[in-house]
């Protein structure tokens, strides 16, 4: 990772915003990190004497990351553990993660469009004749005021979570969703068939990189693939305008999996990031009294008192 030339992303925009952890704080209660400027949040457990903290889903931000070790050293005894997914673009190589957290896994390649080596044709071969199909039968605009769109977004996510059985943190909530849109930095895109909204995509704009948070279509979307006039809209309307944008990774916790919408977002990529799933126990006994609990001495998830949470 050393190689790897990494952005400073120094505007509160995104998961970078404190209103980005507010607006999970049905999942837990947001707490900062005071050097590093990161969000965990703060959860109960099965076990009324211990609680733990997670990052945000799905990425944990920072605008300090030299400063993530000593804020991870000075958390309270009374938590049991940590676990996040660091940002692909942050400032940190895998030893600094390691010197954070005990457990440090790759989890997932992301793949991330370099716009400075696009030219017009970006893109695959197949993705573009997709992208031209879909444009004749919609048009895709830019959100003036994204938290206008909410009802639309709130419908079309619903199609995503009924679609994929989607829960917990994954399907946010109304509520979620209202904070989000009114960040600083979110760019929504509205995909319209007779006037009639059948697709959406939001992002985050933080630094030089542009991150794609959800899209979500309907039946008409999917029957007239939206997403790639979304995708193809957003990669254009971006060039010029920010250096990267990270396209998220595919479905599920498999490193290589070659889903769907892996592929998809490989066509539209020049390159990827390394992704990591870092954790570490802050409280053996506690840790090892709620697996005890929890039946969940044979479990590979993070924490394992937690399996099961976000299938």
């Amino acid at each position: 990772m050393g190689t790897i030339s990494r952005p400073l992303s120094t505007e509160m925009n995104g998961y970078l915003h404190p209103g980005y952890a507010a607006s999970l704080k049905e999942f837990g209660a947001p707490r900062e990190l005071p050097q590093s400027g990161g969000w965990l949040l703060e959860r109960s457990t099965p076990h009324p004497l211990y609680r733990d903290v997670m990052g945000c889903y799905p990425l944990f931000c920072c605008r300090n990351w030299p400063a993530l070790a000593s804020d991870i050293e000075k958390l309270d005894r009374g938590l049991v553990s940590v676990a996040l997914v660091p940002d692909p673009f942050g400032d940190y190589t895998e030893q600094d993660l390691k010197h954070c957290f005990d457990r440090v896994v790759p989890f997932k390649e992301h793949y991330v469009v370099d716009l400075e080596m696009c030219g017009e044709a970006f893109g695959g071969r197949h993705h573009r004749y997709y992208a031209k199909r879909a444009f004749d039968r919609m048009e895709v605009r830019v959100a003036k005021q994204p938290a206008e769109h909410l009802n639309d977004w709130i419908r079309l996510y619903g199609c995503l979570i009924q679609r994929h059985g989607l829960k917990g943190v994954k399907a946010f909530s109304h509520e979620a969703f209202r904070e989000q849109l009114t960040l600083p930095g979110t760019v929504l895109f509205h995909a319209l068939q007779n006037d009639a909204t059948i697709g959406a995509h939001i992002w985050f704009v933080q630094g030089n990189v542009a991150y794609s948070h959800l899209m979500a279509a309907d039946a008409m979307g999917y029957e007239l693939g939206a997403a790639y006039a979304l995708y193809a809209t957003a990669i254009k309307h971006f060039l010029g305008k920010v250096k990267w944008l990270n396209l998220g990774a595919g479905a599920g916790a498999a490193t290589g999996n070659r889903d769907g919408l892996t592929k998809f977002k490989a066509g539209w990529a020049n390159g990827t990031r390394p992704g990591y799933f870092c954790g570490r126990i802050l409280d053996r006994q506690g840790y090892a009294a709620l697996v005890q609990q929890t039946h969940t001495e044979d479990a590979s998830y993070f924490p394992a008192y937690r399996s099961g949470e976000l299938s």
